[in-house]
């Protein structure tokens, strides 16, 4: 059996068998990444050119698109390829470079869902500090330090992952390199090692959702409390995109990552890795752009060209 010395490439999950079936998912997944390309394209162009927009919430709003875009194109052009091409290898190289940059991307994109989760706090809950709390450094920092944080721990798995000698065949059993399915391949007596990494991932994890849900009770007992309706409805359309963007993303991410290999099938982890890792960087901006009056009239004036 081939072993992480000698191994040279390993092969991803094929969608089909059927050459018609393999094109269907590739125009399938065309439409889900080029839908993803321009929601967060005009989302971040939108909140780079409307001056209005220069806040708080839409700076980690654009961090939040960019990491979507990159996340996405860190996997499906790959998919596509191999559909289109009727080819499932990729490179060892590649693939633990498809390993850093995905863990990279979505541990910053988690990070800085916790930070934006202060960030409506604050706003709801503080709004007299608002702006000594989240002044435009402290913005910057923090959003620096979510994608330096997702950069180290990317870092600390991809490493420890492809440290691993895999004895049990190169075959990945998902349409991209995913940790789990990898460690699939690892020699049982290593395998523990990568284990224990996940589970502490697990803790941080927890501990950061943890916050969102305080942040978010606090959130909840403020809005009920404000004397106005319309501002009730103007704190509630800001923060339930936010809580839906969360909850798809942790819920599925830790289930794909955490769930016990007795409930294990491979349609349960295809369904799974398309949840976290295609659908919210294609409905993140339909999320944010259907609840959020600023962002619409944002993206309606780059659209019909008005001078902001």
């Amino acid at each position: 059996m081939p072993n992480s010395s000698s191994m040279t490439e390993f092969l991803l999950l094929a969608f089909a068998d059927r050459w018609e079936l393999q094109v269907l998912h590739f125009w399938l997944f065309l439409g889900i990444y080029l839908a993803a390309l321009l929601g967060n394209g005009l989302i971040i162009t939108a909140i780079a050119c409307d001056h209005r927009l220069h806040t708080p919430m839409y700076f980690f709003l654009l961090n939040l698109s960019l990491l979507d875009l990159d996340s996405i194109s860190t996997t499906v052009p790959k998919a596509m390829a191999n559909s289109l091409w009727n080819n499932r290898a990729i490179s060892y190289l590649g693939c633990a470079a498809q390993v850093f940059l995905l863990l990279f991307l979505m541990s910053a994109e988690y990070f800085l869902l916790t930070v934006m989760a202060y960030d409506r706090y604050v706003a709801i809950c503080k709004p007299l500090h608002y702006g000594n709390l989240l002044g435009s450094r402290a913005c910057v920092r923090m959003a620096a330090a979510a994608w330096g944080c997702g950069f180290l721990y990317a870092v600390l798995h991809t490493a420890n992952t492809f440290s691993l000698p895999f004895c049990k065949g190169n075959a990945v059993d998902q349409f991209f390199c995913e940790i789990p399915q990898i460690l699939k391949l690892a020699c049982s007596d290593a395998y523990l090692r990568e284990v224990g990494v996940l589970v502490v991932s697990g803790c941080l994890a927890f501990g950061c959702f943890v916050f969102i849900v305080l942040s978010y009770g606090q959130i909840f007992r403020s809005m009920l409390r404000l004397p106005s309706e319309q501002g009730r409805h103007k704190a509630f359309s800001t923060c339930l995109p936010h809580l839906a963007v969360v909850s798809l993303f942790i819920s599925t991410a830790i289930f794909a990552y955490l769930k016990p290999p007795s409930i294990s099938s491979p349609y349960l982890d295809l369904v799974l890795a398309v949840l976290y890792s295609v659908v919210p960087p294609a409905v993140n901006p339909l999320i944010y752009s259907m609840r959020n009056p600023e962002i619409k009239n944002g993206i309606r004036k780059l659209i019909t060209w008005t001078p902001i």
